[in-house]
């Protein structure tokens, strides 16, 4: 099976989980988040993959996730509102990204990526 992985090649935790990739022989397809940013109805979908309510998949370490004081807005939107404003920039999105058909996980946490070999 050939994954998908969504990253930001710039990022620490992204370079980290490649790495983990490649050292495992996992085959990906790569995708740059901030080129090819997610929609709303992909975001949605891997939302509800993951299990995840849509707030995890904000980066709220980001610079724009602060400067539009999310922290503070997130608890008053709606699911959908939330994957509208994540699909406007890919910068709003936590990474890395990884879909293994029907598991979406987000972040790089090698315990849990271990379980998908």
């Amino acid at each position: 099976m050939s994954y998908q992985f969504i990253c930001y090649p710039k990022c620490t935790t992204c370079q980290k989980a490649k790495k983990w990739l490649d050292a495992n022989n996992i085959l990906y397809e790569e995708r740059h988040i901030k080129e090819q940013n997610p929609s709303a109805p992909e975001l949605k979908e891997w939302q509800k993959k993951s299990g995840l309510p849509t707030q995890k998949f904000f980066n709220t370490s980001g610079l724009l996730y602060k400067s539009l004081q999310l922290k503070y807005k997130l608890p008053g939107m709606s699911e959908a509102t939330m994957a509208d404003l994540l699909a406007t920039d890919g910068m709003l999105v936590k990474r890395p990204i990884l879909i293994a058909g029907d598991r979406v996980l987000i972040g790089f946490k090698e315990a849990a990526w271990e379980q998908l070999k």
